[in-house]
């Protein structure tokens, strides 16, 4: 039996997921654009993108990735520079008919590439996850590196049953949106201007 407040733990992280940032911005955006299992398939990648992050910080790696000024400086600058790529496509949408152009649809693996890339390639997950998860873990537990693992795993299947039914809801309306142009083009752009942003601020934080 794992040794954790996984009540406390259960209501904080859903919390956390709740609030809206990049990822809950890539899904909605790819939902919008393809339809529901788009925006699944790209909440599933998020999600594995967490599992990721949780076996780096069951061996360690958030440790040394909080320790070391030269990894963190490159990957900061990849999942920037990953961000700004993702926020300039959105910007240059000039119209809806993008939605429905075959040339700009993404395969359901693509998309689920693009989620996982999108969160692995943030290293401030990495830190979060190896400062969050061990305030769940009893002084007297008797395996700590398995139940920082449970807590990761649990992590991302919270996200993914929070990111997963936005995803489905903003896919079933998309094509109320297809309808509507200039709302379509308007999210878009919007979505874009959140993600640059997202991706300059990660390009200039800093450690603490």
């Amino acid at each position: 039996m794992l040794d954790a407040h996984w009540l406390l733990f259960t209501v904080a992280s859903l919390v956390l997921i709740a609030t809206p940032g990049q990822d809950m911005i890539l899904v909605m955006s790819r939902s919008v654009a393809q339809g529901p299992r788009a925006g699944v398939a790209t909440a599933a990648g998020v999600s594995l993108g967490l599992i990721g992050h949780t076996a780096l910080a069951t061996l360690g790696l958030g440790a040394i990735l909080a320790a070391s000024e030269v990894l963190f400086t490159v990957l900061k600058f990849v999942g920037a520079a990953y961000l700004i790529y993702l926020a300039v496509g959105l910007l240059r949408s000039r119209s809806a008919e993008i939605v429905m152009d075959p040339s700009r649809v993404r395969s359901m693996r693509r998309l689920f590439a693009d989620g996982a890339l999108s969160n692995l390639s943030n290293p401030k997950i990495a830190v979060f996850y190896f400062a969050f998860l061990p305030q769940f873990v009893a002084p007297n537990a008797a395996r700590p590196a398995l139940t920082i693992f449970a807590l990761g795993c649990a992590f991302a299947v919270l996200t993914f049953a929070i990111k997963g039914p936005v995803g489905l809801t903003a896919g079933l309306l998309s094509g109320w949106l297809r309808a509507r142009p200039r709302v379509v083009v308007w999210l878009y752009r919007s979505s874009g201007v959140v993600l640059l942003l997202l991706g300059i601020r990660l390009a200039l934080e800093r450690r603490q």
